[in-house]
């Protein structure tokens, strides 16, 4: 047995770990009288990828590729691939990830199963919009092949849905055309939520990435800092050379505190903002801002953290993100990794893919136990009021009743279930 943590550090709980490192033979090490769940980078926050004491399937030794055509820009790979894997192929060959979220170091398996979005959504959707076939094992040994247009009831389920289906062993992507890896980007500071919305309404038909740093404990008025980029054809002859840096141990405390929140953010907001204009940017650095620094979700000490990130519909978005500012900013609590973002109309093709038409906000909180959970029931109460949901690859502690409410298609979703096939939060939010 092995003690393994997701990314939010919560705890550590004994597992059951095999490898497939096969995609032809992956009923065997799939075989058990346990339940099991497959496993990639462990880059979800809360515990869809755990099962304790139970059996993980590690997939990270899916990491082939299987073919890619050049012309049609088509990729066809193994699940364990990592997302940084296909943007370093690819973009020299003139192709890119239409969809990535805030992290490179994401298996395919883990992008699919929890149906990963980014800052193109308003354009493209979501990750899985851009899968044009899976390929699903189950524990009774059998291989399902689905896509949109064969098997799309296996599809819908399997995008979004969690890893709850089967272990995905291989998919085909479909990319889109860039000239390079650079990015013209422009930063603009807002004042509050008014601002934000009238440049997320602004941007959505001209740029092809929009998303924003908010300042969560600056009184609740809203106040931040708007990024939005488009492909460059042109851009530096030389690409800059990251340096990693690394996060060498965990403090006895959390570094999150009131204290250096508030100070950071003013700082942060305030360099940003001298610093705004206009820039032509690699694509890592824009994408993933927090990728070369290593081991950083140590910062919040031996207890870990949460995220809570939740979309509501824009009807009803700004009302509802000024309320959750305003609990947030009275509980003295909060974050410095703050997003805001407005979701666009493009359907997810998932039956449980959380992206929906409407404005997204999400927060890292170091663990304080109870009274962060009492911050998080507040803020249940607003997401539930305005008919929105929280995302279930970030979560850790999400009521069973907001899950259902949140997603109405759960029902039809757990036809297509693997009953060979548990996790934490399976167990928490479905009963098994």
């Amino acid at each position: 047995m092995v003690a393994v943590s997701s990314w939010g550090r919560l705890g550590s709980w004994e597992h059951e770990v095999r490898f497939l490192s096969d995609r032809h033979q992956v009923a065997s090490p799939m075989k058990s009288s346990q339940l099991g769940i497959a496993y990639g980078m462990g880059r979800s926050y809360g515990d869809v990828c755990l099962n304790p004491d139970g059996v993980l399937w590690n997939a990270t030794g899916l990491d082939r590729f299987i073919s890619f055509d050049e012309v049609t820009g088509l990729l066809a790979c193994e699940a364990g691939v990592l997302l940084g894997d296909i943007q370093r192929l690819a973009i020299p060959r003139g192709w890119i990830l239409p969809v990535t979220p805030g992290t490179q170091i994401v298996t395919v398996g883990g992008a699919i199963a929890n149906d990963v979005h980014g800052k193109s959504h308003h354009v493209l959707g979501s990750f899985g919009n851009h899968v044009k076939k899976i390929t699903l094992a189950r524990t009774d040994g059998t291989l399902i092949e689905c896509g949109p247009a064969m098997l799309p009831d296996w599809f819908s389920a399997t995008v979004g849905g969690l890893g709850l289906t089967g272990v995905i062993t291989e998919a085909e992507i479909q990319l889109r055309r860039v000239a390079g890896p650079w990015l013209d980007t422009e930063t603009v500071p807002y004042a509050n939520l008014d601002e934000f919305f009238a440049l997320s309404e602004a941007s959505e038909s001209a740029w092809e990435h929009t998303v924003s740093w908010i300042d969560c404990i600056s009184g609740g008025g809203g106040r931040g800092l708007f990024m939005r980029g488009n492909p460059a054809d042109v851009g530096p002859r030389t690409v800059p050379q990251g340096h990693n840096l690394i996060v060498p141990f965990v403090p006895p405390i959390s570094l999150v505190n009131r204290l250096s929140l508030r100070l950071f953010n003013m700082a942060y907001f305030n360099f940003k903002k001298w610093q705004s204009g206009r820039a032509i940017v690699h694509y890592e650095p824009f994408f993933y801002p927090l990728d070369n620094i290593l081991e950083w979700n140590r910062i919040y000490g031996p207890k870990g953290f949460f995220q809570y990130q939740s979309v509501v519909p824009r009807a009803l978005g700004r009302d509802a993100v000024q309320a959750m500012l305003g609990e947030i900013a009275r509980s003295g609590d909060g974050s410095f990794l703050a997003v805001l973002k407005t979701f666009g109309n493009r359907q997810p093709v998932g039956m449980l893919s959380f992206p929906q038409p409407g404005v997204t906000l999400a927060l890292d909180f170091p663990n304080q136990g109870g009274r962060t959970l009492k911050l998080f029931e507040r803020l249940d109460a607003i997401v539930r009021e305005a008919g929105g949901r929280i995302y279930p690859a970030k979560d850790a502690r999400m009521p069973r009743e907001l899950f259902e409410a949140g997603y109405p298609l759960l029902n039809e979703f757990l036809k297509y279930r693997d009953p060979g096939i548990s996790s934490a939060l399976s167990r928490r939010l479905m009963g098994y």
